[in-house]
């Protein structure tokens, strides 16, 4: 696009088909209780809000969505996002006219050292109230028509979230559907939704294949006993899974997952419009948004105008910091969206209108939406004297 300069550090994003698939639209935060928090492995846990009936349309979603949690805790602003891993509900009619509240579904699996996934596991509660951003994303956009279409998840750890919806998804739209999952996980203790997936096999014995693959626990059969490497993938696909019979994959994992995948599907065969995915984590630091800066008298700055929820607001930014956007941003509108801070879930997507930046990662914007100046604030960073960026657009 012409307001956007690519930096060699931006990675590729999925083709997907979006011709059907949902408009995005700006993400915005409504507060939600608590309804329930359910084990689900030592280290994992189901959290279930209520959606009040008034706010079920904000939250209407598309299975493989994520919606963004913020709180506040040791007296500091906590942002993380999470994939929802239930199917949307279907809400009739009856349900609307009674104004029947509705739910939404994260799973939480504890990080080391993790603020938030700690206190999910220790502290969270049912009652508790949590702002909770409207659902975003588009990695299973598109997929509708699924009669006789055979479909492939591969998934490592909290990587199966949104799988979960996405098979129930497939597999109740259409009764010709299949879902195959590859599954990766240390030993059986560490699958989530183990029970689930087992129910999910039991209720469609024909049309539901799972292959466990456990990199830390002895399994029967050779293939499923060890880390996933090029070698062991080659080899599934090759006796287990067979491409030529698949007509979607969706991965979901660290990064290094996602791209040996990727790269082993391209070189069988698999063309990459077939084939979409959504990270959990790049294997990075996380990153902090909103590190102090100020302006010091006499030293070059740029200029940076914000537009967001139809009020523009102006902020000049050191040349010398090298900020981003958002960074900029978030000083006169702290309300400016934002969730991850690591160019992964597209929460702070916004279009460059004039001006120009450069990108530093890219993991949530797919090909068309750069063309058309659209970039992530937390990534972008200005390389005009005067850039203007709208969030509303």
């Amino acid at each position: 696009m012409s307001l956007f300069t690519s930096s060699s550090a931006v990675r590729p994003t999925p083709t997907a088909v979006r011709s059907t698939g949902p408009v995005r639209t700006r993400a915005r935060f409504h507060t939600l209780a608590v309804e329930s928090v359910r084990p689900l492995t030592d280290d994992a846990v189901e959290v279930t809000f209520t959606v009040p009936a008034d706010l079920a349309d904000d939250y209407d979603h598309l299975p493989g969505q994520y919606v963004a949690l913020r709180t506040t805790l040791e007296g500091a602003e906590v942002r993380r996002s999470y994939s929802l891993c239930r199917a949307p509900e279907h809400r009739t009619a009856e349900q609307v006219a009674a104004g029947t509240p509705t739910r939404l579904s994260v799973a939480v699996k504890r990080d080391e050292g993790g603020l938030f996934s700690t206190w999910a596991q220790t502290g969270l509660r049912p009652g508790f109230e949590i702002d909770v951003m409207s659902p975003q994303g588009t990695f299973t956009s598109g997929l509708d028509d699924l009669d006789h279409r055979h479909v492939v998840g591969i998934a490592a750890g909290s990587g199966i979230t949104p799988l979960m919806a996405l098979a129930h998804t497939v597999l109740t739209r259409s009764e010709t559907s299949r879902f195959t999952l590859l599954y990766t996980n240390r030993s059986t203790l560490d699958v989530m939704f183990l029970e689930d997936l087992a129910d999910l096999k039991d209720r469609y014995p024909t049309r539901v294949t799972l292959h466990h693959v456990l990199s830390r626990e002895q399994r029967t059969a050779p293939v499923l006993s060890g880390r996933i490497d090029e070698e062991r993938l080659r080899t599934i696909l090759r006796v287990l899974i067979d491409p030529a019979d698949v007509d979607e994959w969706f991965l979901c994992g660290p990064l290094s997952l996602v791209d040996l995948c990727r790269e082993v599907l391209a070189d069988v065969g698999v063309e990459g419009q077939h084939v979409r995915f959504e990270l959990f984590t790049t294997g990075d630091e996380p990153v902090r948004a909103a590190r102090p800066v100020e302006v010091r008298a006499g030293e070059r700055t740029v200029r940076i105008e914000v537009t967001l929820d139809g009020v523009s607001s102006t902020v000049e930014s050191p040349v010398d910091a090298h900020e981003t956007v958002l960074n900029a941003a978030l000083r006169v509108r702290p309300d400016a969206p934002f969730a991850c801070a690591g160019g992964v879930c597209g929460t702070c997507r916004a279009r460059v209108i004039e001006g120009s930046v450069t990108m530093t990662e890219n993991y949530a914007l797919e090909p068309d939406e750069i063309e058309r100046g659209y970039v992530l604030t937390c990534q972008s960073h200005p390389t005009s004297e005067r850039t203007v960026v709208d969030y509303d657009v």
